[in-house]
């Protein structure tokens, strides 16, 4: 963490070796994971306008930096055109997005309306236009802005930062196709494929998406490591329309805003906190997995690289990007436990692996899916049992939960809390609306009638007949009605019959499906380990086939046709985009969404259904969207392309990647002489002087140039003047289209010390020492160790309300009041600060003045204390001013008696 000093952030100097005591070679960042939750945060207020955007991405980057530290490369990746195989999934999430926040601005509308009618108070409606993040594909102005604001970005770093200084970066940007984890991960297989490549170099790869796990397992590199944030789940967030805590917009009452502070100085700030990060060590999730695989008397050698990539494409049955997943296999379910076992089971039959480099052998995997498909009826009528205990359980606990009741109870932050609870209690916020919930609660029952009368909607009495109860008062929720019943006999036919309109006896449309899916795997495993196979290939159906449907699928033909292009960014923004968001479109372009006349009017419903397909919630659903043809599409942009600006038509053009180096890099030189010369033919790079990295270097159009002025896209930052860094376009190595990564850990990787407790521990551990797990990197890190002193100490200092009772927390504190058991001074000597001043006094003793408000002093070298020389002070002996010793704030004061009396004592 940056350290704060009188407000302002002193700079981390990341040359240093790296505090999580792991250096790291290389990092790589999916920016598409950085740029949403910057630009429109869930935790806290969103940035006012664009700038403050890009500043948020920027601080991003730099904590991921300071905590990373690569030493050779620094990659990032922002999401290119995407394959259309992805593209399905862009334009449903695009259109969901839309629609929801469509009905949420109605509904907050309504409900501001209701709540002002009443003569509730709320804060005036920003005049602010609603940030639709659809924008964030390439195509738009934003990922144009945002690739130079990037630029800037670096040339800043490199320029002023040590960490930084012989860092190779590699920028590609909305324009150079592909997803930005499989530009990062192409980028992986084509340096491992070159004679240079250090088999040991360690790489991070920043992002929070799952298949990163699976990518990373893919690459066979034996020092791979994810950082991600942490996931912290119920996170408080402020009402969308009174901006308080302590409730959600439909619940929102008007009530006027309680002060915060004394002085209403907390009045714009959030309780927000740091996000934090967590590691995956893929060399870890290796060795679990190798315990989990390995199988013995095998009729062929067992080889645990081949079993991780058949693991690899076994997870892709439970869900992906591309494909959606098979009916009976749900991840918490423990589909991925019942696939690993069937595969154990049925290898023995196939005589070898499911899959060799990226290619799958159709044959083998025909048998684990009909293995699958064999106990299909069973796992359907297992769900139905679970789903109906479940709901009887809950039944039952809301019948106990109401026989048992209390009269009233305080809800939400006034509710108990359970005794032994050893967490902090959350600081109350907003008091004066919890108190109107709490009034308000029994509000429509009270009347002076006695309780046995049941009253008219008129108030006044009724016959003795009670009111019908309400469908919310029931003990059930309202089902979504399911046609299909898996659990009951004729499944497959009504399955076929609701999600395609085909009779189940129809064979030659189940073979159609069943050979799309077929079709899938093999074009995802294949884009997981040699890159995109077809860039137009798509799965045509919004459902999936049974495993029991996947019989003679080994003579089914898997390849692909050659030479695909990618499509243009605006051509995709026309296959992703709602209407709504026609917007970041040209005029005439846009016309095409909205007009009744346009030939492709259908690919744009403005509502649609959404199959919830046996789920709970809207979000789990299918949105059921017509497939958008890519020859009527193209057909109908011909007409409009020469409508296209200069501006439009270069952000309408594919671009590629470009590498930055610092005046410092050993490749500076030879950039600065590729300009000099103005060679424009392709040139390699020379290995030795870049860590190893090879491809090919072109001269840059936009290039930044050293002794040239780099001027800032964003107003608030100021222009480079002084520029020492350069960048020119980058190409990975080239290979044949033939040509096949192997799926292998290379000659001269070290295999990383294990970290699991062994197998055989306890037979072998001939002394019974306890397993010791390994926490962090270092498998020698010491533990950190206090003293009993020490920890009285705390016990006496800390808070009782912290809600973390210490040994002596609720003693009074030795020396307090002039306690006859405080230990006299010895002569000459100073009292010692109270520590941990910054934390709230408690209210029955008050030690010495804060440290923090005293006039700072700083002097070098300080001298801890001893623990025996630790004296807390009672007030009687406090003198003001008497601390400003020699260590300055937050540090002990030195005193000369110590050296000299220290053994006397």
């Amino acid at each position: 963490q940056a350290k704060e000093c009188n407000g302002v952030k002193a700079p981390i100097d990341t040359s240093k070796p790296n505090p999580n005591e792991v250096e790291f070679d290389n990092l790589y960042l999916d920016m598409n994971g950085i740029i949403h939750p910057c630009t429109h945060p869930e935790d806290k207020p969103a940035p006012k306008n664009e700038d403050e955007m890009m500043v948020a991405i920027f601080e991003y980057i730099d904590r991921i930096f300071n905590i990373v530290r690569p030493r050779r490369l620094l990659y990032m990746a922002i999401d290119g055109v995407a394959p259309r195989a992805k593209m399905n999934q862009q334009r449903s999430r695009r259109f969901r997005a839309s629609k929801e926040g469509m009905e949420a601005a109605e509904e907050k509308q309504k409900i501001r309306q209701e709540i002002l009618a009443k003569g509730g108070i709320l804060p005036p409606e920003e005049v602010k236009e609603r940030f639709d993040s659809n924008c964030i594909t390439p195509g738009t102005e934003f990922m144009d802005n945002l690739a130079k604001c990037l630029r800037y970005y670096i040339a800043d770093r490199l320029n002023s930062d040590p960490g930084w200084k012989n860092l190779t970066v590699i920028l590609s940007d909305a324009s150079a196709p592909g997803e930005g984890e499989h530009k990062i991960m192409d980028y992986i297989r084509r340096q491992r494929a070159q004679p240079n490549h250090d088999p040991n170099t360690h790489h991070c790869l920043c992002g929070a998406d799952a298949d990163l796990i699976m990518l990373g397992l893919a690459t066979h590199e034996p020092n791979f490591t994810i950082i991600r944030e942490e996931f912290k789940p119920n996170k408080p967030k402020p009402c969308a329309l009174c901006n308080q805590m302590g409730h959600e917009v439909k619940d929102c009452q008007g009530l006027p805003r309680e002060k915060q502070g004394k002085h209403d100085q907390f009045a714009d700030s959030l309780p927000t906190s740091e996000q934090e990060f967590i590691f995956i060590r893929l060399c870890v999730l290796r060795e679990y997995l190798e315990r989990e695989l390995t199988m013995a008397s095998l009729p062929f050698t067992f080889d645990f690289e081949r079993s991780v990539d058949d693991w690899v494409f076994m997870c892709f049955f439970v869900g992906n990007d591309f494909l959606p997943h098979l009916p009976s296999l749900e991840i918490r379910e423990g589909a991925i436990d019942r696939l690993v076992n069937i595969y154990k089971n049925v290898v023995h039959k196939t005589g070898g692996y499911l899959t060799e480099s990226g290619f799958v052998n159709l044959q083998r995997v025909q048998m684990i899916m009909l293995a699958v498909g064999e106990v299909e009826d069973s796992i359907f009528k297992k769900r139905k049992d679970d789903d109906d205990n479940f709901k009887r359980r809950q039944k039952e606990k809301k019948k106990r939960m109401k026989r048992d009741h209390p009269a009233f109870i305080p809800g939400g932050q006034f509710s108990p809390q359970a005794l032994g609870n050893r967490s902090s209690p959350q600081a109350i916020s907003n008091p004066r609306q919890a108190a109107y919930e709490m009034r308000m609660h029994d509000r429509p029952n009270s009347t002076t009638s006695s309780p046995n009368t049941s009253l008219n909607s008129d108030g006044s009495p009724s016959p003795a007949g009670g009111i019908k109860r309400k469908a919310e008062d029931s003990d059930s929720e309202p089902e979504p009605e399911d046609n299909i019943r898996l659990w009951e006999t004729g499944w497959k036919q009504r399955y076929y019959k609701n999600k395609f309109d085909v009779d189940a006896s129809d064979e030659k449309f189940r073979r159609k499906v069943v050979q799309s899916y077929v079709e899938g795997l093999c074009w995802v495993l294949r884009y997981y380990y040699q890159g995109c196979a077809s860039w137009n290939w798509y799965y045509p159906f919004h459902y999936a086939p049974f495993a029991s449907d996947f019989d003679g699928i080994a003579d089914m033909p898997s390849d692909f046709e050659k030479g695909s292009k990618p499509f243009k960014p605006l051509e995709q923004l026309m296959g992703v985009f709602p209407a709504a968001s026609g917007n970041f479109l040209p005029p005439s372009w846009r016309k095409l969404m909205t007009d009744p006349e346009s030939s492709i009017i259908d690919f744009y419903p403005e509502d649609f259904a959404i199959d919830l397909n046996g789920k709970k919630y809207a979000w789990q659903g299918v949105a059921l969207l017509p497939f958008v043809d890519e020859r009527r599409l193209r057909a109908a942009l011909e007409e409009v392309y020469p409508d296209l600006t200069p501006e439009e038509n270069r952000r309408n053009s594919l671009g590629g990647d470009v590498l930055f180096v610092g005046k410092h890099h050993p490749l500076c030189d030879f950039i600065v002489e590729q300009y000099k010369s103005k060679n424009t033919e392709p040139v390699d790079i020379p290995p030795e002087l870049c860590h190893g990295i090879q491809g090919k270097l072109t001269l840059n159009e936009n290039a930044v140039l050293p002794d040239q002025t780099v001027e800032s896209p964003v107003p608030m930052l100021r222009d480079l003047t002084q520029n020492s860094a350069v960048s020119i376009s980058f190409k990975d190595p080239q290979f044949d289209e033939d040509f096949v990564f192997k799926a292998t850990v290379l000659p001269g990787a070290k295999k990383p010390p294990p970290v699991l407790k062994p197998g055989d521990w306890e037979k072998n551990n001939n002394d019974g020492r306890p397993w010791r797990p390994q926490l962090g990197f270092n498998r020698d890190r010491k533990p950190v160790h206090l003293d009993q002193s020490a920890f009285r100490t705390l016990g006496h200092t800390m808070p009782r309300e912290r809600g973390m009772p210490g040994m002596y927390a609720n003693a009074v504190p030795l020396g307090a009041y002039g306690s006859p058991y405080s230990r006299p001074l010895l002569s000459g000597q100073q009292q010692i600060p109270k520590l941990l001043s910054n934390l709230r006094p408690q209210d029955t003793w008050r030690g010495p003045t804060p440290l923090f408000q005293q006039t700072p002093q700083r002097t070098a070298g300080a001298a801890p204390l001893l623990a025996w020389n630790r004296v807390l002070p009672s007030q009687s002996q406090y003198q003001p001013g008497q601390y400003q010793g020699l260590g300055g704030p937050m540090s002990y004061p030195q005193r000369p008696e110590d050296r000299m009396d220290r053994g006397r004592q």
